[in-house]
C-alpha cells in the first residue's frame, strides 16, 4: 500500500482522536466529526445515522445535507440504501446512488444532487449501532483505501458510543450503560432476586482505539500473542479429555496463524491500537459467523471469537482473567451457558439471566435444581449490562429491571417482602400433611437431579423424591461416567433421603438433552425421535451399566426405578426384562440385592394411555410426565415460545384425558402420580387432585404453595366447579376455578 494512503488514514484517525478529546455535548461531537470526515475525505457530505430503536434509524448529524433534517429524518431497517447497509452489515459503494436498488429519496435532506454514495455499518462485535455515510456530486466509486478508512472510523465511533461519548439530544443519542432499562424474557425458573450483574463472559471495552505509535502497539500485540500461546500450551498439557484437547488445539492453531497476526499488524500500521486491531478482526469473524451455513466452519469461527476475547483481556487488563471478584449478591448474565459451567457457580448465584435458552434446556434444569430464579430469551442483556450494575430479576413475570430507579426498587422490595412472608407461612406447615378439608391426603414429592437438591427434602416438607433425573451426571461431563462413580452417587442420594422413597428415572437423553460426547443425530424432529428408552433399548450398554449401579447403590435396601418415554407395552417389558436380568446377574456374582424393587414407567405419550390392560397390571406404578404429554396432546412444541403457551393445562379435553388415565390405574390398583411443571402450580394441582390424582411431584419450592392451598379446600367443591364449567361448554376450567377461589378467601 502506498505510504501516502497510510499517512492519510493515520492523519484522519489522529484528527478524529483530537476531536473526540475536545469538550462538548454529544451533538456537538457528532457535528464536529461529520465535518472532519467530509473535509479529510474531500466529500461534500458526511452523515451519521443511529438506531433510535431496534427497527428505526435516525439521522443524528450531517455535514452537507439539510441541517433541519437532523433528528427528523428516519427510516426503517432495510429501507433505502442506509437501511440496506444497516440490515446487511455490509458496505454499499456506488457511483450512481439514485439508480441503485433500494434507493429511497428523502426530500427533506436535499440529497438528490449527490451521485456517489459510500455507507458502512457502525457496529461493535456484531451489534449494530448505526450507519456512517459519505456522498459526493461526482459520479465515482470510492477506492478500497477510502472504504477502509471509513470502516476504521466507523469502528472508532462504535467504541466511543460504547463509552458514552455521544450523549445529547435525540432519542438515538441516549447514553448507554447508565439509563434504567426494563427487558422482557421468558420464565424458566420462578422466584425474585436483587443483586449486581456478574457477566459470565465480561465485555471488554476498548478505551484507546487510536494510537500514534505503531511500533509500540505492534510490540504490545506480539507480546500478548506470545503470552496467550504459552497459556494455551500449558492448558493443553493439563487437559485430559479428548473434546477439551480438540478445542485447545484449534486455539493454538489460530494463535499461531501468520495471516491473523499480519492483518492485525496492518491495522496497527494504519492507526489503530493493538486492542482495536484485535477487535476489528473479531468483528469480521462474528459477521461471518452469522452467515456461514457449514457447522464445522461456524465452530472454528466461534473458537476464533473466544481466542480474540482472551487476547483482548490480556491487552486491556479487563475480565475474568484479571482476578475480578464476584459481587456479594451476584446475578449471572450470559448469552448461553452449559450445565457444568452453571454448576461451578453453585448456589452462590441469586439469579440468572440468559439471552438464549429454553424451558427444557440443561441450564434451566440445573437452575431449577439449585432453586435459582432464571429468566431466558432476554434480548441484548449481555451487551446492555456491565459488571456491577444493579438489577432486579422477576422470575414470576419474566421481567428484568436493569439499573432501576427508586420507584421500581421500592415496588420490587414490597414484592420480595410478600414472598418472604409467604415462605414463613409455608414453613409453618412444612411437617403437616397435604390433607384437604374433605379428608383426602395428597402425597407431594419433589423432583431432583443433583446431590445439592437433597437438603430440600427436609426443608420443603416433601414426602420423598418422585423423580431423580439421572442424566445430569452424564450431561455435565465430557465422557461417560464409570459404573463405580454412578453407584457411589446413587448411594449418597439414597442415604441423604434418610429412608424416604427415591424414584430414579433411567437415562433420559435425546431431544433437547444431547450428551457432549454423543454423536448428533440431526433429526428433523428430535422430540419425536431417537431418545430416552429408545436409545436405552437400541444401545443397551449404558443402560445396563446404569441399572447395575442402581442395584449396587441400594445396598440391600429398597430400590425404585422408572423408565422414561414409554410409548407401548413392548418397550416397558423390554426395559423391565433388562433390569430383571441385571438382578439375576448381580445375584450370580453374590452381590446383595434390593430388599424391595419397584419398576414403573413414565406416561408421556398419549399412546400409552391406551395400552393393553396388562401394562397397567405389570407396572408397579405410573408417573404422568406432564411436560411431554401436554406437548404431544396439543401438538405444540414446548420449546417453541410461539405455541407452548397457546394451550392451557386446565383445558377440559386435557383434564378429561387425565381423568381417563386415573380411571385405568384405579381399575388395576396401579399407583399413579403427576410429575412436571404443572404439578407445582397451585390451581393446576388442585384440579389434578379433583380429577382423582393422589400423588404429585414438583420442584421443591412449589410444595409449600401447593400444600397451603390444598389444606384450605374441599375437593368435592372443586369437582363441582369443574363439572359445571364442562356442562357450560367451557374450553378451560381455569376462569371458573379462579373465580371460585376468590370467593373462598
Amino acid at each position: 500500500m502506498p505510504e501516502r494512503t497510510e499517512t492519510d488514514s493515520r492523519k484522519l484517525l489522529r484528527r478524529l482522536q483530537a476531536t473526540l478529546a475536545e469538550a462538548g455535548e454529544g451533538q456537538e461531537r457528532l457535528d464536529r466529526i461529520t465535518n472532519l470526515i467530509a473535509d479529510s475525505m474531500k466529500t461534500e457530505v458526511c452523515s451519521v445515522y443511529l438506531f433510535r430503536d431496534a427497527d428505526t434509524l435516525e439521522l443524528c448529524a450531517t455535514e452537507g445535507l439539510n441541517p433541519e433534517a437532523v433528528h427528523q429524518t428516519r427510516m426503517k431497517l432495510g429501507e433505502g440504501l442506509v437501511g440496506r447497509v444497516a440490515r446487511s452489515a455490509q458496505p454499499i459503494n456506488t457511483a450512481d446512488a439514485p439508480s441503485t436498488r433500494g434507493f429511497r429519496y428523502m426530500p427533506e435532506t436535499g440529497e438528490e444532487v449527490f451521485s456517489s454514495f459510500l455507507g458502512v455499518p457502525i457496529q461493535r462485535l456484531g451489534e449494530a449501532l448505526g450507519v456512517l455515510v459519505v456522498q459526493s456530486k461526482d459520479a465515482r466509486e470510492f477506492s478500497e483505501d477510502e472504504l477502509y478508512a471509513l470502516e476504521v472510523v466507523a469502528m472508532v465511533l462504535a467504541e466511543m458510543a460504547e463509552l458514552g461519548a455521544f450523549v445529547g439530544e435525540g432519542e438515538a443519542l441516549q447514553q448507554r450503560h447508565l439509563n434504567q432499562v426494563m427487558m422482557r424474557g421468558s420464565v424458566a425458573q420462578e422466584g425474585v432476586a436483587a443483586g449486581q450483574i456478574w457477566l459470565h463472559e465480561p465485555r471488554v471495552v476498548v478505551t484507546n482505539p487510536v494510537s500514534d505509535d505503531p511500533d509500540a502497539e505492534r510490540l504490545r500485540l506480539q507480546e500478548a500473542v506470545q503470552d496467550l500461546q504459552v497459556s494455551i500450551d500449558d492448558m493443553l498439557r493439563r487437559a485430559k479429555d479428548r473434546e477439551q484437547i480438540q478445542v485447545l488445539e484449534a486455539y493454538r492453531m489460530f494463535s499461531k496463524s501468520k495471516g491473523w497476526l499480519r492483518r492485525m499488524e496492518d491495522d496497527i500500521e494504519r492507526g489503530l491500537s493493538a486492542e482495536a486491531a484485535v477487535e476489528k478482526e473479531q468483528s469480521l469473524a462474528r459477521t461471518r459467523l452469522g452467515t456461514v451455513p457449514d457447522a464445522y466452519l461456524r465452530e472454528r469461527l466461534q473458537d476464533l471469537d473466544d481466542l480474540s476475547n482472551r487476547l483482548l483481556r490480556r491487552l486491556t487488563g479487563q475480565g475474568a482473567e484479571t482476578g475480578a471478584e464476584m459481587p456479594e449478591n451476584p446475578i449471572l448474565v450470559a448469552r448461553s451457558i452449559g450445565p457444568a459451567e452453571l454448576l461451578d457457580y453453585g448456589r452462590s448465584l441469586k439469579g440468572i439471566i440468559l439471552e438464549e435458552g429454553s424451558v427444557g434446556s440443561h441450564a434451566t434444569i440445573v437452575a431449577r435444581a439449585l432453586a435459582i430464579p432464571l429468566v431466558i430469551n432476554v434480548n441484548r442483556i449481555s451487551t446492555e449490562a456491565l459488571n456491577g450494575d444493579f438489577v432486579l430479576v422477576d422470575g414470576e413475570q419474566g421481567v428484568v429491571h436493569l439499573r432501576p430507579d427508586d420507584t421500581v426498587k421500592t415496588a420490587f422490595r414490597d414484592k420480595m417482602a410478600m414472598h418472604a412472608k409467604a415462605q414463613e407461612r409455608y414453613a409453618s406447615i412444612r411437617n403437616q400433611p397435604a390433607q384437604t378439608l374433605c379428608g383426602t391426603e395428597i402425597r407431594l414429592d419433589m423432583n431432583a437431579g443433583l446431590m445439592a437438591d437433597l437438603p430440600s427434602l427436609e426443608n420443603s416438607g416433601a414426602s420423598g423424591v418422585g423423580l431423580f433425573r439421572t442424566e445430569l451426571q452424564f450431561l455435565t461431563r465430557s465422557n461417560v461416567p464409570r459404573r463405580g462413580e454412578l453407584a457411589s452417587l446413587y448411594a449418597r442420594v439414597i442415604q441423604a433421603a434418610d429412608g424416604k422413597r427415591v424414584c430414579f428415572r433411567t437415562l433420559d437423553i435425546g431431544s433437547d438433552k444431547v450428551l457432549p460426547y454423543m454423536k448428533p443425530q440431526d433429526e428433523p424432529n428430535p422430540a419425536l425421535g431417537w431418545r430416552a428408552i429408545r436409545v436405552g433399548l437400541d444401545k443397551p450398554g449404558v443402560m445396563r451399566m446404569q441399572l447395575q449401579a442402581l442395584i449396587r447403590a441400594a445396598n440391600g435396601g429398597p430400590l425404585t426405578v422408572m423408565f422414561p418415554f414409554i410409548a407401548q407395552l413392548e418397550e416397558f417389558t423390554g426395559a423391565r426384562d433388562m433390569l430383571m436380568r441385571e438382578i439375576d446377574r448381580e445375584a450370580a456374582f453374590g452381590h446383595v440385592l434390593p430388599s424391595e424393587l419397584e419398576i414403573g414407567a413414565m406416561l408421556e405419550t398419549p399412546s400409552l394411555a391406551f395400552a393393553p390392560k396388562h401394562f397397567f397390571e405389570l407396572a408397579d406404578f405410573i408417573s404422568i410426565g406432564g411436560n411431554d404429554l401436554k406437548q404431544f396432546f396439543f401438538a405444540a412444541d414446548r420449546e417453541n415460545e410461539r405455541v407452548r403457551r397457546r394451550y392451557d393445562t386446565l383445558n377440559t379435553s386435557f383434564l378429561a384425558f387425565i381423568e381417563q388415565i386415573v380411571a385405568r390405574c384405579v381399575e388395576t390398583e396401579t399407583p399413579v402420580s403427576f410429575c412436571g411443571e404443572d404439578a407445582g402450580r397451585p390451581i393446576e394441582a388442585l384440579a389434578f387432585a379433583a380429577m382423582g390424582l393422589r400423588s404429585l411431584s414438583m420442584r421443591p419450592a412449589s410444595i409449600g404453595p401447593v400444600k397451603h392451598l390444598l389444606r384450605r379446600i374441599d375437593l368435592r367443591d372443586v369437582r363441582s366447579v369443574i363439572t359445571e364449567a364442562r356442562a357450560n361448554g367451557a374450553m378451560t376450567v381455569r376462569p371458573a376455578i379462579s373465580q371460585w377461589l376468590r370467593t373462598q378467601s
